[in-house]
């Protein structure tokens, strides 16, 4: 279950685990509570033979849905008793408060909740940790995609080592074959940054960065993968420093753009397992990236880390790692060599089919 199927970090590892599952037999459906459905992610799923459900529901802020809300949850219920999975696992905040009580009804064997970041959204909204906690008590186990992201789940939730699992994102081989660097009219060293454009992502500290390296006789050009309510802001902001920005929007595939980069950055002020930092490692790339969620469990002795929203401090890294081709070309390796043998697709999904059997066993033992 995941709320929608559009472009996200999230949803793309959805679809690895729906595909890896699919692949070794396991029937599995993809079940989108808010829609959503029919974008890329959803397409590459139909393709690959998997079933999709949109449930329809609205958010709940809208209370004039209220009632349709509540038939639709009833009809989830009952699709889901009648087909009776052996697990349900929920991806992302209101998938695991809506999946869990609605799990538990249907008389699902096993309930898994997915935690895919830092709790901060939650700090001042008591009524959504105390969802959360209630929540965990219908739970069998929650996997995190970082150590940082367990660490920070036990804190808030107020459980056990034993309720928390870490499993980290996987990348599909293709991450890992060569391909044709982009062409990019510049003169100058290219930095990339793939991430939404949403406050949370830091680009606003990373176009200030790109500018302080500019007023030191280091100009650079930055390309922005992404969409998201904040591109007017950040184009006003480029507009005013001065600096080489180019706003390229979402693509599905990022490796030409990877291959040509000089570096790549990550200025995020939270984090929990980027997909967008694996994907650098994955192509050879030199990383700049914040120390924040799992940003350092990726890049430890692989990759440069600065505090986040400190653009000084980013700066001073590209400009390291651009002034210094050694340093990029050993950076490089290390993040490749690293995320080939410990962030492939295939032990992420073969470490979920062992967590659900595993979870499926204990209970059909009580």
């Amino acid at each position: 279950m995941i709320g929608q199927l559009g472009m996200g970090g999230t949803e793309k590892q959805v679809v690895l685990l729906a595909r890896g599952l699919h692949e070794r037999g396991i029937d599995c459906s993809v079940w989108a509570l808010y829609g959503g459905t029919e974008t890329y992610y959803g397409d590459a799923l139909r393709r690959d033979g998997i079933r999709l459900v949109d449930v329809g529901l609205h958010g709940y802020r809208d209370l004039y849905q209220a009632l349709p809300n509540f038939a639709r949850l009833g009809g989830m219920t009952m699709r889901l008793h009648r087909e009776r999975p052996d697990v349900v696992h929920a991806f992302l905040f209101h998938s695991y408060i809506t999946g869990a009580p609605v799990a538990r009804m249907a008389r699902i064997p096993v309930f898994v909740a997915g935690r895919r970041g830092l709790g901060n959204f939650k700090e001042g909204r008591p009524v959504a940790l105390a969802a959360e906690r209630l929540t965990t008590r219908f739970t069998d186990l929650i996997i995190a995609n970082a150590a940082a992201v367990a660490a920070d789940t036990r804190r808030r939730e107020r459980v056990g080592d034993d309720k928390v699992e870490v499993v980290y994102n996987g990348l599909p081989e293709q991450a890992f074959a060569p391909v044709s660097p982009a062409m990019v009219e510049t003169a100058n060293p290219v930095v990339l940054c793939v991430a939404n454009l949403r406050q949370y992502k830091g680009h606003r500290y990373l176009l200030e960065a790109v500018s302080r390296l500019q007023t030191s006789g280091h100009p650079c050009t930055l390309q922005l993968v992404g969409d998201g309510q904040e591109r007017e802001p950040l184009e006003r902001q480029a507009a005013r420093l001065r600096i080489d920005v180019r706003f390229l929007g979402e693509r599905q595939d990022v490796r030409p753009l990877l291959a040509r980069a000089d570096v790549v950055a990550q200025p995020s002020l939270e984090e929990g397992m980027s997909n967008a930092v694996m994907e650098a490692m994955a192509a050879g790339r030199a990383i700049v990236g914040t120390s924040v969620g799992g940003t350092p469990e990726l890049l430890a002795g692989r990759g440069l880390l600065v505090p986040a929203a400190d653009p000084a401090a980013l700066a001073e890294a590209i400009g390291r790692v651009l002034a210094d081709h050694e340093l990029a070309a050993r950076l490089g390796e290390a993040a490749r060599s690293w995320s080939h043998e410990h962030l492939s697709a295939d032990a992420m999904v073969d470490r979920h089919v062992q967590i659900y059997s595993g979870l499926l066993e204990r209970r059909c033992a009580a």
